[in-house]
């Protein structure tokens, strides 16, 4: 007979000897699931899906330009491998995929798809047709836009939080000198709610909020005379101002989005169709595939062919030539209907206001920046007196010092130690702790070369820019002011003029 293998020994279940028993807790399972699905909604809620609507970014987007100014990423620097960027960006403070960080990364450097782009991409970004290349065939630095929405955000105007892991800061919004959540848009769908926000044009945008800043119970309708409607980076027609209003009050609202088709002749003899503009995120090769199965299946009539020669550089071009007998008007109203020459834009306003989720109006986003960048202003103003008071401090002691040079450099070099040096220099010249520590860690080459007339002008400038700051401080009508004033000068370097035409 054959051997049979010993049955292996039964693993003992329960405590090793000497071990105390496990402790079993009843728990009510839809309790816990409830607490835990509403701790995982409220993480993608603020933490990934939706904006803040004070700087009109979601965490990665933020994450990005902080880290790529702490890279020394700047516009007037070189371009650097984006993978670079992704690695910094997920390794130090946003612990997801690197996928969602160059996904991010990418729309933020597309005209197509931002009214002012924040990064300057170099390499294949993607089209409206096509993906972008690999981070690592692409290189990115910040563009001139991006600046200023990151630029005082080291003179204490944001709060800084720990990273994922408690090593590093970051910022929890950036100081944002426009407002992006209008003038870019975005979209992102959290847990039970979603955001869909679209572009603006930059100047109408400035222009409707210095109104309110200086008319803080404007209407609607007022500040709809600066803002008409949206204004996206591929042109177009907005059809049904109805819903534009409708998203501008409520925070909800749909219209119609056209694209821009010119009726003429297409050759010598043909008449035909030229789009020169599509929807929003609607890409030539789709339309042109679109009408290529409405032809085919019949459903289209008098179409002869249809070309596309849209480029990078000439922008959109398709050309439909029709036969001879059609209507063009009437082939177009078809194609309106029945092909993505058309389609429907849905504004769903969500954003994060004090750390929850809001459903906003036009003049509610509005009034959220106008309140950040009155703080921003605030903290920037009081973080530059207090240096200049600093500076003004040291100064002072220098030109005490300066009179008698030669007196100084004596001390200095016949005191045994530092702190006997400080003490001479303190009861010798009058100086203050932080004025004599400043001589002392001067060197002496420096300090023997400096000039009284110098000194003397700075200490002025200095008095006179702290007289200027206190005076911003102690009115908020005058904090009001000057981020109108900022806004005006930032509106000259970045504003153009529309290009999505709004019909009723």
């Amino acid at each position: 007979m054959p051997k049979t293998s010993p049955k292996p020994k039964a693993k003992q279940v329960g405590p090793k000897p000497g071990e105390l028993p496990g402790r079993v807790v009843d728990i009510d399972v839809s309790k816990e699931m409830s607490e835990s699905f509403l701790e995982y909604a409220y993480s993608v809620i603020y933490s990934r899906a939706l904006p803040d609507a004070r700087d009109g970014l979601k965490p990665v987007h933020r994450r990005i330009l902080h880290q790529m100014v702490e890279m020394g990423l700047r516009p007037d620097k070189g371009h650097v491998k984006s993978a670079r960027v992704v690695g910094e960006v997920m390794g130090k403070l946003h612990p997801h995929g690197d996928g969602a960080i160059y996904d991010a990364l990418v729309r933020m450097s597309q005209s197509f798809s931002m009214s002012l782009p924040l990064i300057d991409g170099h390499g294949n970004f993607g089209s409206l047709d096509a993906g972008p290349a690999a981070m690592r065939y692409t290189e990115a630095r910040l563009a001139p836009a991006a600046m200023t929405m990151v630029d005082e955000a080291d003179e204490d105007t944001v709060d800084f939080g720990p990273n994922y892991d408690g090593q590093l800061a970051e910022p929890l919004v950036l100081p944002a000198a426009f407002p992006n959540l209008l003038v870019n848009g975005g979209s992102g769908i959290a847990v039970g709610m979603a955001t869909n926000m679209a572009p603006h044009n930059l100047g109408e945008v400035i222009a409707a909020t210095r109104f309110l800043i200086e008319n803080p119970k404007a209407t609607l309708k007022q500040l709809m005379k600066h803002i008409p409607g949206p204004d996206f980076p591929t042109g177009g027609e907005i059809h049904g101002l109805s819903g534009v209003v409708d998203a501008y009050t409520s925070g909800k609202g749909s219209f119609q989005l056209r694209a821009t088709v010119e009726i003429g002749k297409v050759s010598n003899r043909k008449q035909g169709l030229t789009i020169t503009e599509l929807p929003f995120t609607i890409g030539p090769e789709k339309v042109v595939e679109r009408i290529s199965t409405l032809v085919k299946s019949k459903k289209i009539q008098g179409i002869s062919d249809i070309v596309d020669l849209s480029d990078g550089q000439n922008g959109t071009r398709v050309i439909i030539e029709l036969k001879n007998g059609y209507e063009p008007s009437e082939v177009l109203e078809k194609l309106y209907r029945l092909s993505p020459l058309e389609d429907q834009f849905a504004i769903n306003a969500v954003a994060l206001v004090d750390g929850k989720p809001r459903t906003l109006g036009l003049k509610e986003i509005l009034e959220v920046f106008i309140a950040h960048r009155v703080e921003v202003v605030t903290r920037r103003s009081a973080f530059r007196k207090l240096k200049a008071e600093e500076r003004l401090n040291l100064v002072e002691g220098l030109i005490k010092a300066i009179v008698d040079i030669d007196k100084v450099v004596k001390i200095i070099r016949g005191s045994e130690d530092a702190s006997e040096a400080k003490a001479s220099l303190i009861k010798s010249f009058k100086l203050s702790d932080e004025q004599a520590t400043y001589i002392l860690d001067m060197p002496l080459r420096r300090l023997t070369k400096m000039s009284k007339v110098e000194l003397d002008t700075e200490s002025k400038q200095l008095k006179i820019s702290i007289k200027e700051l206190a005076a911003l401080l102690a009115s908020n009508e005058a904090i009001r002011t000057q981020v109108s004033d900022e806004l005006g000068e930032l509106a000259k370097k970045f504003a153009i003029s529309r290009r999505t035409r709004c019909i009723e």
